[in-house]
């Protein structure tokens, strides 16, 4: 069985102590151990989803995390990592991680071929304070490859060089713009999975196609720079996956923050069998 996790600072059975967080047609997901439960009541209805737990050796700090294997689909199941929470502020992410797997559950087709490794808080600290940043008042989303001790850091890490996952999408919110957009490193075919991602999520967000986009040139809503530091594969990887960072607009609904993220991780999902069915034929 492949091992995954996602931090957690509290173990996922504690009582949570969390600013309420809540969507329109989900209120009752208000701290992190409320959305652990929801994610173990999917999980113990499919034969498909579990929960991997995992525990740094000596520290009390672990890693929850889901993984969803998809139906056999004829060759070596392709892993694919979604990373959300990192910053504790942006509940939209977690929620549409809860929603996704529902939709996997009562469709497993949807993942045929795929084992999909669920990151849905990776700062569980920040998101039960209602807070961008770790219990340490660390921006964790600029700690990645700099050597950092940050727990959530080291455990995320350790997990991406393990997994050797074909593609790493990260589910954000920005609270300075008024649509939908996203960044693309690694694989030339990024871009090609973004542009249809985008579409698919502006059936409930708009897309924002100013020229410039959190401080970098944009076109269309898609930003080939980032910020240095973010949850991103190693550096030099002989075999770069692909890496999509999606961002809905903060002061949207909710609810439709959520709807777009899961609209566009299913296109990624059809859009990515196509081209390794492409691939295949080459």
């Amino acid at each position: 069985m492949i091992s995954l996790a996602l931090h957690i600072i509290a173990l996922a059975d504690a009582a949570p102590t969390a600013i309420p967080l809540s969507v329109e047609n989900g209120g009752e997901l208000r701290s992190s151990g409320s959305l652990w439960q929801k994610l173990d009541r999917i999980a113990a209805g499919s034969d498909f989803l579990r929960r991997d737990v995992l525990h740094t050796p000596g520290s009390a700090h672990g890693l929850n995390c889901y993984v969803f294997e998809g139906p056999h689909g004829g060759g070596e199941p392709i892993p694919i990592a979604c990373f959300a929470g990192i910053h504790g502020d942006e509940p939209a992410g977690p929620l549409a991680i809860v929603k996704f797997t529902e939709a996997l559950v009562r469709d497993p087709s949807i993942a045929e071929g795929y084992h999909l490794f669920l990151y849905p808080i990776c700062n569980p600290g920040g998101f039960d304070a209602g807070s961008r940043f770790s219990v340490s008042r660390k921006d964790l989303n600029r700690e990645f490859w700099k050597n950092s001790q940050e727990p959530e850091v080291v455990l995320l890490e350790k997990e991406i060089q393990q997994q050797a996952f074909h593609g790493l999408v990260s589910l954000h919110s920005d609270d300075t713009s008024d649509g939908l957009y996203g960044f693309v490193r690694g694989a030339v075919l990024a871009r090609s999975l973004l542009t249809p991602a985008l579409n698919a999520a502006e059936k409930s967000l708009p897309r924002n196609r100013d020229h410039i986009i959190d401080g970098f040139p944009a076109e269309n809503g898609i930003i080939s720079q980032c910020y240095d530091g973010i949850l991103t594969s190693p550096p030099k990887l002989e075999n770069t996956p692909f890496e999509l960072i999606l961002e809905t607009p903060q002061h949207a609904s909710l609810e439709k923050q959520v709807d777009a993220f899961v609209a566009a991780l299913l296109s990624i999902l059809t859009e990515y069998r196509k081209f390794i069915a492409f691939a295949a034929d080459l």
